[in-house]
């Protein structure tokens, strides 16, 4: 109730803002943005900003368990799923959030997400590569580093980032392109919009989907940092490193697919202006991270 609350709050936030601010652009540049305009500008950048992310997050977890093929464990065939599924009850009552569904999936490489709308109705879900690569204090440390993610609420979190920002992007592209066809109109042409707004509007949409993006991945991986001290809570400081450490020596561990690699436990290595779109920061500022803390 508090996240819808939330949403609410944002929503009403970032029309208050919006308006503001499209007014002092008006005022200051002298960009014609009647009432139909403006207003026709902001519902459809509310509805497609937070449509979109809402959709996907509603939908994460039937995506994620035919994406990735996830196995939901209903009941325990083996000693490993039985400690599998105990393990993550365990993690789970401790950081009060209601039992999450676990599963596994098929892939060689070590590897673990976590999704869901809701904290007490989310998915745990670990790669056959992780249980065969790691022993069993290392995979109840990345556990408790995707129930951190869980009971953090990062999968609403970061919808309502990615909303809030989808929205500014919308309405500001087209406020740019308002100012492009302003300047190039003449004075006699009053015939609506022209192609300046057209083409204003694609590219600086383009340009400021890539910021929106960069601040999404800077928080995706901060967020991890802060799983990673959910999971050495809930397992323990050592097991957690021992975990990273672990896969840092798995040299070819891929990102997961789609909207699952912001939510895994490791992600894929980046130089340059490449690391700026990383879901995940490297595993040695992760473990540097832990082992430096009080």
């Amino acid at each position: 109730m508090m996240r819808i609350i939330m949403l609410a709050l944002t929503n009403l936030a970032v029309m208050a803002v919006l308006f503001i601010t499209l007014n002092i652009i008006s005022a200051v540049f002298g960009i014609n943005l009647h009432g139909g305009t403006m207003g026709g500008i902001l519902v459809m950048a509310v509805v497609f900003g937070f449509g979109g992310s809402f959709i996907s997050l509603m939908m994460s977890k039937w995506m994620a368990k035919r994406s990735m093929g996830v196995e939901i464990i209903e009941t325990p065939r083996t000693a490993q799923e039985r400690w599998l599924v105990e393990t993550v009850r365990r993690l789970a009552e401790k950081s009060g959030i209601g039992m999450p569904e676990v599963g596994i999936f098929y892939s060689p490489e070590p590897n673990a997400f976590a999704t869901g709308a809701n904290r007490n109705n989310a998915l745990v879900a670990v790669s056959q590569g992780l249980l065969e690569h790691m022993s069993a204090d290392e995979v109840e440390a990345v556990l408790g580093h995707e129930i951190g993610h869980v009971a953090n609420g990062d999968m609403v979190t970061q919808t309502l980032l990615q909303g809030v920002l989808n929205t500014f992007v919308i309405v500001f592209a087209r406020v740019i392109g308002l100012a492009i066809d302003n300047f190039l109109r003449r004075d006699d042409d009053d015939n609506g919009v022209g192609i300046g707004y057209w083409i204003g509007s694609m590219v600086a949409e383009i340009f400021l989907s890539f910021l929106a993006t960069a601040i999404v991945m800077w928080f995706s991986r901060w967020r991890e940092f802060r799983a990673d001290a959910a999971g050495a809570n809930l397992a323990g400081r050592n097991k957690m490193i021992s975990a990273l450490k672990r896969l840092q020596q798995a040299h070819a561990v891929n990102d997961l697919p789609g909207e699952m690699a912001a939510f895994g436990i490791a992600g894929g290595l980046g130089t340059g202006l490449r690391k700026i779109f990383m879901t995940h920061p490297p595993l040695e500022e992760r473990i540097a991270a832990l082992e430096n803390a009080a």
